[in-house]
């Protein structure tokens, strides 16, 4: 074969060394199409951006309450006083004489300080039946202290709790008829100081003030120290509403839903004592014009996300309530445990 491709015309040579030019150039231009686009490929999976993945993990947290409990419950047993030694030295050894016995001392002066003996004004809170303070309230218009053993007494209503909120109707209604019923503005205003300031430190409390919209002391409870209640009490001074009327401001939020809005906002601060002042007519706004709240509206708060996972008492404190309106409410609060009065 090698003969016959000798034996062959220059022309036909030069065209099967073309013919062979051209395939090896192919080949070589194809594998380098086919590693450009390799590399192409490589590379845009390293810039594209990974698929999204969506994954559920497990939070195992502890509740806040719960946790509140047991760091309450950690600090009493740290109250314990610290032991004393009264045992005499004693020896069975016989001696050749006999030693004296020890004076006696007054072991507490050696002992270091004790913090239990500090607080111990607290140890009956935590334990649960000294009781909240000191004070009881009696007469008509209730104490606003403590009552001995009891609990908490506001406007005549006994109750025991640790986060109390306080919710006022300041509308323009509400403030005539407690004025016609002998409980001004001003009297209201010393009831509720009188309560706060006897509040035990291990106790939460807030305070919203409310027509169709709301004004809070403080987006959520606050431990009763001395500094939130002095706060507080400047509060009331300072900012408590007068006119009947509330305008929607940098301290007042608007509010269309009325009382179901109010009663809305305080199940975020998880109470489990509610003390409400009304005359039980509600109106809101969330169809367009002012019209009454209906009654299965307020329980649904009320008995829903109200009552959370330990629940929540409602104390009704109300002034010339219509016959309609004292019987609906009257259930929705003894459905919570609470209690209702009017002042007449």
């Amino acid at each position: 074969m090698t003969t016959a491709l000798q034996d062959n015309p220059p022309s036909q040579k030069k065209r099967i060394r073309r013919i062979i030019i051209t395939v090896v150039l192919i080949s070589i231009g194809i594998h380098i199409a086919a590693g450009i686009v390799a590399g192409v490929v490589i590379v845009a999976r390293y810039l594209s951006e990974p698929p999204a993945e969506f994954k559920a993990t497990r939070d195992i947290r502890l509740p806040a309450r719960q946790r509140e409990h047991k760091m309450n419950m950690a600090s009493f047993d740290g109250m314990a006083p610290k032991p004393s030694f009264n045992d005499k030295m004693q020896s069975i050894r016989p001696t050749a004489f006999a030693l004296p016995e020890l004076p006696k001392m007054d072991m507490d002066q050696m002992l270091p300080l004790d913090p239990g003996e500090i607080v111990s004004d607290q140890t009956s809170s935590l334990a649960g039946t000294g009781g909240l303070g000191t004070g009881m309230g009696t007469g008509g218009s209730g104490g606003g202290g403590f009552g001995g053993g009891t609990g908490m007494s506001f406007f005549g209503i006994q109750s025991t709790g640790k986060r109390i909120l306080l919710i006022f109707d300041v509308s323009t209604s509400v403030v005539n008829k407690a004025s016609a019923a002998g409980m001004p503005l001003s009297k209201i205003q010393e009831e509720t100081s009188d309560l706060i300031s006897k509040l035990p430190i291990s106790a939460r409390f807030g305070i919203i003030q409310f027509t169709q919209n709301y004004k809070p002391f403080n987006k959520e409870l606050v431990p009763a120290t001395d500094q939130n209640r002095a706060a507080a009490l400047e509060w009331i001074k300072t900012e408590w509403v007068e006119t009947g009327t509330m305008g929607a401001s940098g301290k007042v939020a608007s509010n269309p839903r009325g009382l179901v809005g109010v009663l809305e906002i305080a199940a975020k601060m998880q109470p489990d004592v509610i003390f409400l002042i009304s005359d039980a007519s509600f109106q809101w706004k969330a169809a367009g014009p002012i019209e009454n709240i209906p009654w299965k509206e307020i329980e649904k708060v009320t008995e829903g996300p109200l009552q959370g996972a330990e629940g929540c008492k409602i104390h009704f404190i109300g002034f010339e309530m219509k016959p309609d309106d004292k019987r609906e409410f009257s259930a929705i609060v003894r459905k919570s445990g609470g209690k209702i009065r009017e002042i007449k």
